[in-house]
């Protein structure tokens, strides 16, 4: 005969209800902790800059969608500007288009900026509306030439070639960089319960449609809505020190200091100069995020740790990172 199988103790529901009673306890005091982040935020406009690999993820994008619908009922204003380069290059490519480009910039000519704006203010735009209404939002799509939100200038670059000493101009085509905003489209839209997602797209001079960089599009809109916050999440965790460790907040002079003493280096200068532009301007912060980190925008927002680096134009006396 088989010997009797021996029993598995059942578990005691006595530790099974510690164990639930310790989570639903623990859940609690993150939302009571919230609650003085939540009146820092109340009404106020906060512009998240949506991009890099966190946009091709299902499961990020999902959690990006819902971050956004839950701080829109905690009070917030988001506005979302999102980017789209990579799914551009895909279509690009998969049309035989191709691109040639100059200082890292694409070179966009008709064709190519035809594409782009049937990527940017078609398929990604309605894909980001989509998923927001899908978290229980109410997500309308736009692009800067809505109601003329964002005029645009070409975007040229001079240089002077050291053999000739003579000063030439790079033409990007139809790339354009932000020439004047008129943000009441955008103003109508926050002030109800809508969320505004923006594809950076502009108006030139002569009526053309330009390729605006989502980062400088989100700056130039943050800097016109005077916004709390300009969030730019990327593929990066944020500004690292010499050692490759994060730093978690910086005023702008440290900023300025950084750059000078190589500590930044290569395609974050740029972006931290535009942070430094912007705080000027009167944004009162700007936080470089990686938005691969699941809830960024929450952590961000919500928390006193924060996601990313904070740059301010100086340091509050309460130095807890994201502290009311």
């Amino acid at each position: 005969m088989r010997p009797k199988e021996r029993a598995e103790p059942k578990p005691s529901p006595v530790a099974s209800l510690a164990e639930v009673l310790a989570s639903v306890h623990a859940k609690a005091k993150v939302l009571s902790e919230a609650l003085p982040y939540m009146q820092r935020y109340d009404r106020k406009t906060v512009v998240v800059k949506y991009g890099g690999h966190a946009m091709g993820d299902a499961a990020r994008a999902r959690d990006f969608a819902r971050d956004i619908v839950l701080i829109k009922q905690a009070g917030v204003n988001p506005i979302v500007v999102h980017g789209g380069g990579p799914r551009i290059g895909a279509l690009l490519e998969r049309l035989n288009i191709r691109s040639e480009f100059k200082d890292g910039l694409r070179v966009t000519d008709q064709a190519t900026v035809d594409v782009v704006e049937m990527v940017l203010a078609g398929s990604i735009n309605k894909e980001i509306v989509t998923a927001i209404n899908g978290q229980g939002g109410k997500a309308v799509g736009i692009s800067g030439k809505d109601a003329h939100l964002m005029r645009a200038r070409r975007l040229e670059r001079r240089w002077r070639d050291p053999s000739s000493n003579i000063e030439e101009i790079t033409d990007f085509g139809f790339v354009g960089e932000p020439a004047a905003v008129d943000p009441h489209i955008v103003d109508v839209i926050i002030q109800s319960d809508l969320i505004p997602v923006i594809a950076p797209i502009g108006i030139g001079p002569d009526g053309e449609t330009l390729n605006i960089n989502a980062d400088s599009f989100a700056a130039a809109l943050a800097t016109a809505m005077k916004a709390k916050r300009l969030l730019l999440l990327t593929d990066v965790e944020g500004v690292l020190d010499k050692n490759g460790q994060l730093i978690k907040s910086l005023t702008t002079a440290e900023a300025q200091a950084l750059i000078e003493d190589g500590t930044i280096t290569g395609g974050m200068i740029p972006k931290i100069e535009s942070c430094i532009d912007v705080i000027a301007e009167g944004v009162e912060g700007v936080v470089i995020i990686n938005g691969k980190v699941p809830h960024a925008v929450l952590l961000e927002l919500f928390t006193e740790h924060g996601a990313g680096t904070l740059i301010e134009r100086r340091r509050r006396k309460n130095d807890a990172r994201g502290s009311a």
